[in-house]
């Protein structure tokens, strides 16, 4: 007998896509190159399952692809007219039908199997080791461990490629865009849960090799959690497009030993204590400037310029506002402006830094107020 092309050319559409699908993940590559164009297994348990579910279904779209391809250009060929065929006249076959319905649904079941057992792990929080509560910030993460144990630690991590290989004028880095000021840190071999949420836009917490890819919603907390396996640093990025700079806000996640993260949170509780402390302090106006100065070009620069000349941002310089009365420029700092570019550093910045930047902007780039802001008139405008 012989077939209609067209029909067998629909058909056949679907296997075309696998194939292509095929090619494009590189299941013919050397071992050495397909991390390049594949998916990776990554460092945790539940990565390396969902890296073997992938390459399952992908080998069973294949090998599907493959025997329609081979029946649809063997009949082409054996029975083309050329050879004197003819096209059989039938109707439907019971046994035909029979076929292809339970032969898809057999395929559908040794498919789902797999993928049920998967998405169950996927989504099982519960017995977790450590709670890190993630917001997404434009453009910048905050990361708060929640333990009972000490002063909690929190604190942002921002983007540390500098600007001058951003606007081209340095060689750029080998990890560039991909490197920040506070990476996040966890214990190998730790269950550890992601609470994630967002306080302006949408935003999305991806490192790939961590098997963690879950947005953060303003006003939502979802759950995500790892178990990585292996020390090391694991790179990975905002995946939502969440404004003009979403790709300046990378993740930098560093699984370490269980002995060396305790000792980094206990620096960084105390760190948190000496904060504290610092809060019921007096300092001079050297002493606000020089540290103003560090939390400006960590959180100020890239909007209003290294001379506070503005840019994204209004500039700085013979501003109305750092110039003006303090309580109007505390308003903007802490609260932000609606509508605008200038977020609310109010829970971004500590009182001790925002009372030094303030102090910094007041007296840097020619504005000379000689005014001195110190933590306790932070936290007293706060509570006003």
């Amino acid at each position: 007998m012989c077939f209609d092309v067209k029909r067998l050319y629909a058909l056949a559409l679907g296997p075309v896509l696998m194939l292509m699908s095929l090619v494009s993940t590189g299941v013919w590559a050397s071992e050495s190159e397909r991390s390049t164009v594949n998916m990776t297994a990554g460092v945790t348990e539940v990565g390396q399952q969902i890296y073997d579910l992938h390459m399952l279904i992908l080998w069973i779209c294949t090998i599907i692809g493959l025997l329609v391809f081979g029946v649809m250009f063997y009949s082409i060929y054996a029975h083309r007219k050329s050879k004197g065929a003819k096209a059989s006249s039938f109707h439907e076959s019971t046994s035909v039908e029979i076929a292809w319905t339970v032969v898809p649904f057999l395929i559908l079941i040794v498919m789902a199997v797999p993928a049920t057992k998967t998405l169950i792990e996927v989504y099982s929080f519960d017995d977790a080791d450590l709670d890190i509560m993630v917001t997404g910030y434009q453009w910048k993460w905050k990361y708060e461990y929640l333990t009972d144990e000490g002063e909690r630690v929190s604190f942002f991590s921002n983007l540390r490629t500098p600007q001058s290989e951003i606007g081209n004028t340095e060689a750029k880095g080998e990890h560039y865009l991909l490197e920040v000021d506070e990476p996040l840190v966890i214990p190998v071999n730790a269950k550890v849960r992601f609470l994630l949420t967002a306080n302006d836009v949408i935003h999305s917490w991806w490192v790939p090799e961590l098997a963690v890819k879950k947005d953060a919603i303003p006003g939502f907390i979802n759950e995500a959690w790892t178990r990585p396996l292996k020390e090391g640093i694991y790179r990975g990025q905002c995946a939502e497009l969440c404004g003009k700079d979403h790709g300046f806000m990378p993740i930098v996640v560093n699984v370490v030993s269980q002995e060396e993260y305790q000792t980094w949170l206990a620096t960084k509780q105390g760190e948190a204590a000496q904060v504290k402390e610092l809060m019921a302090q007096t300092f001079t106006l050297d002493e606000l400037v020089e540290r103003g100065k560090g939390v400006y070009e960590r959180s100020c620069l890239a909007c209003h310029g290294a001379k506070g000349e503005g840019g994204v941002g209004k500039a700085i310089a013979a501003s109305a506002i750092a110039t003006g009365e303090i309580s109007g420029h505390l308003d903007v700092s802490i609260d932000g402006v609606p509508g605008t570019a200038m977020q609310a550093f109010g829970g971004q910045l500590n009182d001790v830094d925002m009372a030094a930047v303030i102090t910094y902007q007041r007296n840097a780039f020619g504005n000379n107020m000689g005014d001195l802001v110190q933590p306790i008139d932070v936290f007293n405008h706060k509570k006003g």
